[in-house]
């Protein structure tokens, strides 16, 4: 991968699926996304009913991604110490087992809650390994075009996944959505069996013995040292830590609003929903620089209508018109959040090809991270406060909290700080 920009005109939507490599990449991404989200539903509305008790919902809800926070960026270095069609491939052969065994009937909620974070111990490896691959089958705008088909595939399939678990579980035993999302991790496996090249694991950058542990801090000083790296985080996690309050504490939200099951997936499926509409946007019509000095702008438009649906919520109380003004108001909040598609065409133009994997698995782990810990916060809050004034404060908070990442981002960005070049290749 060179990964210059292919000058000219940006590559269509066929161009990039005529890649061979990328259809299943792409294809079994979108399906496991929305397995996962049937099952996530389907848990947390397990647990709200059973127990009654925003914060054990919202630890439901958040438990998948807390393997990120403790281990996230060590495990993810397997994306680069094997070959990474195999990481992918064993992921989804374990996940589609755990999860298999998640649909046992009659398991108490401690059993299910122990196999959640076993799934989610396979996540690291997996999306690290994934999205360093994507890196290597596809480069310059094509890569930049994939990103935001992926970006908008993942949100459409949380709609889909949302508002079907918000369906579903009204109809089905939640053992029954568990299966539903097994199947799509078997699919997965033989998908990618199928139709990835076999490539050997990436080359090590010394001859020194591997190791797990150096391998994690070689991504942490890389992130580190590059400022321009440094600054994407420093916006990337804040930004997402707050625009994604809501989905932590979504159960007792719509119990406040007056909502139902249904009504709980729509909510979710709000800010995916509009994160769809604006990816695609910025896919179709945005080149990679034009996104890019968009994005303090789509971060401020992510967080405001956070601020505004928590107030709305609050002030309003139960009732149809306020639902749907909350809804509406987290939808506008997603189209904001189309600030992640130029971000992460920014971070891997900024990575050397033989440490995107670590890269990748420290940016992800804390992406991940702070939305369980946000959804753990939240919940948390939720217990002493209206779950409305924990939404508004998470917007106003947030507001604050991405400056200095919009200022680092501005400050490294290449015409601006010219002697701040990149270690890896860089267009933007």
């Amino acid at each position: 991968m060179t990964g210059e920009a292919g000058g000219g005109e940006r590559p269509s939507f066929r161009a990039v699926f005529a890649v061979p490599e990328f259809r299943p990449l792409f294809g079994t991404y979108t399906l496991s996304t929305i397995g996962d989200e049937l099952a996530r539903v389907a848990l947390t509305v397990l647990v709200y009913q059973r127990t009654d008790s925003p914060l054990l919902a919202a630890v439901t809800f958040g438990l998948s991604f807390l393997p990120w926070v403790v281990g996230g960026p060590v495990l993810a270095t397997i994306a680069d110490r094997f070959p990474r069609h195999r990481v992918l491939i064993v992921s989804d052969v374990v996940r589609a087992v755990l999860v298999g065994l998640m649909a046992l009937p009659g398991l108490p909620l401690w059993a299910l809650l122990a196999l959640l974070l076993a799934v989610s111990l396979c996540a690291p490896p997996f999306e690290s390994a994934r999205s360093a691959l994507m890196a290597d089958v596809l480069d310059g705008e094509r890569y930049a075009v994939a990103s935001s088909l992926t970006n908008t595939s993942s949100q459409l399939a949380q709609v889909i996944g949302f508002v079907g678990a918000g369906a579903l579980v009204g109809l089905l035993d939640p053992s029954a959505v568990l299966l539903l999302d097994a199947a799509t991790f078997a699919v997965s496996a033989v998908w990618l069996s199928a139709g990835l090249q076999r490539r050997p694991a990436p080359a090590a950058p010394s001859d020194e013995p591997a190791s797990v542990w150096r391998e994690t801090a070689e991504g942490l000083r890389l992130i580190r040292g590059i400022p321009r790296l440094t600054a994407i985080i420093a916006l990337l996690w804040p930004g997402v830590l707050f625009t994604n309050v809501a989905e932590g504490i979504a159960a007792p939200l719509t119990d406040d609003l007056g909502g139902a099951a249904l009504q709980l997936g729509v909510l979710l499926a709000a800010n995916p929903l509009g994160q769809t509409v604006g990816g695609l946007v910025v896919a179709r019509f945005l080149g990679t620089e034009r996104a890019g000095r968009m994005v303090p702008g789509l971060v401020v438009a992510s967080l405001v209508p956070v601020l505004l649906a928590g107030l709305v919520a609050l002030v309003a109380g139960p009732g149809r018109a306020a639902f749907v003004t909350v809804v509406v108001l987290l939808f506008v909040g997603g189209l904001g959040c189309s600030w992640l598609i130029p971000l992460n065409v920014a971070f891997v133009q900024a990575v050397p090809a033989e440490f995107r994997g670590r890269a990748f698995g420290v940016a992800v782990s804390g992406l991940y991270g702070v939305q369980g810990l946000g959804a753990l916060g939240a919940g948390l809050a939720a217990e002493r406060v209206p779950p409305a004034a924990v939404v508004a404060v998470a917007g106003g908070l947030g507001l604050v909290a991405v400056l200095p990442g919009l200022l680092g981002l501005v400050r490294t960005r290449p015409g601006v700080a010219g002697r701040h070049r990149a270690a890896g290749p860089s267009v933007s």
